[in-house]
């Protein structure tokens, strides 16, 4: 650690300085080691640690706003109540690892469908989800679009969802027979069919302005 970084460290981490939260994330970011085996990050990162694994590096992320918390919290509990209901697999929020080739990610949401479920491990999924939901922010924009996207495609994730809560946009990808991401449009009544959790769908409306919970579960015919 060069002397400048003990020199920040001290001053953030004096009393009044900052509030607690940007406290520990400043701290943590000058911290974090740089390079490291896939087992050691996962041995390093808690639940708190914002990051990513990519080829040996470790990559710090930014926490998730209140209305991009708004989105996940509705999908996890309306992909869940389906995923349960229908005997599908496993569903996952974050903070859960997903293992690659050459990265270790931390989607928002995954699927793991039943057939699949021997690549659950305690800390992490060893191997690709058969959904991805990534809900993208300003830091993170180009990462999904971009790594993410080619990664994803590439490790065979059937299906892959990149929800834009500043556009209020949402692109639904579905892999073709040559293994190439399609972008699948909802119907003309705004609604989307996934693939990968058959006999679900979904308004795009509802990311814009999120339903009770109750009341899209008896939509879908789950209460």
């Amino acid at each position: 650690m060069s002397d400048a970084t003990r020199e920040l460290l001290e001053i953030i981490r004096r009393p009044g300085a900052l509030d607690d939260d940007l406290r520990r994330r400043l701290a943590e970011a000058l911290t974090a080691p740089r390079w490291m085996a896939y087992e050691e990050f996962l041995a390093w990162a808690d639940e708190d640690t914002h990051a990513e694994w990519v080829k040996g590096e470790v990559i710090m992320t930014s926490p998730a706003s209140g209305r991009h918390q708004d989105i996940s919290d509705f999908l996890t509990s309306v992909l869940r109540s389906f995923v349960e209901a229908h005997h599908l697999g496993i569903f996952r929020s974050a903070p859960f690892q997903m293992r690659l080739e050459y990265s270790g990610r931390e989607p928002d949401l995954i699927f793991v469908a039943a057939e699949n479920l021997a690549r659950l491990k305690e800390t992490h999924l060893d191997g690709p989800a058969d959904l991805v939901i990534e809900i993208t922010s300003p830091e993170s924009d180009t990462r999904d679009r971009g790594e993410k996207f080619t990664e994803y495609e590439q490790a065979g994730i059937p299906e892959y969802w990149l929800i834009d809560p500043e556009r209020e946009q949402a692109v639904f990808y579905q892999r073709d027979e040559a293994g190439r991401y399609r972008s699948i449009l909802p119907d003309e009544n705004g609604i989307y069919h996934s693939k990968a959790l058959p006999g679900f769908w979904l308004r795009e409306s509802w990311f814009w302005k999120i339903p009770p919970v109750l009341d899209t579960l008896r939509e879908l015919g789950l209460v």
